[in-house]
Parts: structure tokens; sequence; C-alpha cells
């Protein structure tokens, strides 16, 4: 179930930049670093598909058109991706507040906090799997792209990797309180693509440097 903390995707979506930035900026459970991530990844998504949009070259259409298409489908999973962590995390927030005054009470809020934590770290990884996806994306495009658009193929990357990272440290944070060791091991393994990832944008960056200089 949904809250007025905690948005379903459609919502999200249709929420002002406005509306989101206020939310985010108070004292409030949710939104916080894990539903920033998702819309930084959106961001990226849809920085993609425009550049793709006006790259018309007859020759290329048919990749174009499918790396359209891939980065708009992105921009749903991140969306989602924003909109499931407010919700887990506002999960994770209620778990906290269970009471601890006796031994059983401690065990019951512990096993609480882990399995909301546990879920809690699902939505960053996935939108650490979307920054991958589309970091493929722009890598895709940028040979092709409208050459005056370059420099946004860049800025996708740009904010994927930031997307990726802050996702990262929402993982992180979760896994502290997770009891399952196989778990942890398993989100430890998801979150090593980040540092590849800044390496590709980078990559991006200097080549399109070059580009604009030309």
């Amino acid at each position: 179930m949904t809250t007025a903390e905690s948005p379903a995707a459609e919502e999200l979506d249709g929420q002002s930049l406005g509306e989101f930035l206020g939310q985010l900026a108070a004292r409030m459970a949710a939104p916080g670093a894990g539903a920033t991530a998702g819309i930084e990844a959106a961001l990226a998504t849809s920085l993609v598909a425009m550049v793709g949009r006006f790259t018309t070259d007859e020759e290329h259409a048919d990749v174009v058109r499918e790396i359209v298409a891939e980065a708009d489908a992105q921009r749903d999973v991140c969306l989602e991706a924003a909109a499931e962590d407010q919700q887990a995390f506002t999960a994770v927030a209620q778990a906290m507040k269970l009471p601890r005054d006796t031994d059983d009470e401690q065990e019951a809020r512990r096993r609480a906090l882990s399995a909301a934590q546990l879920d809690a770290a699902q939505p960053p990884r996935r939108i650490i799997e979307a920054s991958v996806q589309l970091a493929s994306l722009a890598e895709r495009l940028l040979p092709i792209a409208n050459r005056n658009l370059v420099s946004d193929v860049a800025a996708a990357m740009a904010a994927a990797r930031a997307a990726a990272s802050t996702a990262r440290l929402a993982v992180e944070t979760n896994m502290a309180g997770i009891d399952d060791e196989r778990a942890r091991a398993d989100l430890s393994s998801a979150v090593e693509v980040v540092d590849d990832l800044a390496r590709r944008a980078e990559a991006v960056e200097a080549e399109v440097r070059k580009l604009i200089r030309r």
C-alpha cells in the first residue's frame, strides 16, 4: 500500500519536480537517497532517448529506434524503483520504531529490521542495473549520434554514474543490518559494477570533449 510519503510509480511520474524536491528537503522518512538515485537514472535515460530522437540518419535508423525504445523502457524501470525505494525506506523507518524494552522485543525488532533492510536494498540495486544498461545504450549511441548533441550523451553518462554511485550507498547502508550472509554477499557483488561504470563514463566524456573541440 502506498501513502503520501511513498507514491506509486505513476504518481511519482506525474509529480512536479518542485513537489518532489520539497518532499526530499522535508523532515520525512522518504524520499531519500535511493529515490534520488532513481530520478538521476531516469534523467539519464531521458537524455539518451532525446538524443536518439534527434538522430535521424537513415543508415542507423534501426539501431537508433532500438536504443530509444530501450531508453524509454529503462526510464519506467527507474521511476518504479524510485517509488519502491520510498515505500521500502518507510518500512525500515517503521521497523526502527518497534519497541525494544525486553530481550524478546529486541529480537523481534532485529528480525523485522533485517527483513525491511533486505527489501530496501532491492530498489537501489535495480537502479544500478538500469544505470549499467543505460551506459551501454549511451556507448552505442555516441558514434552515430547527432553531432550537435554529443555533449548530452556525456551528460547522460554522468547522470548514470551519479545514479549508480548514489544507489550503491543506499545498498551499502542497508547491508549492515541484514542478517542473511548470502544476501549480503550477493548485494556486495551487485555493487561492484559501479566502479567500472565510473570508468566508462569518464571514457565517454573524454571522447565527447574531443568531438566538441574539432
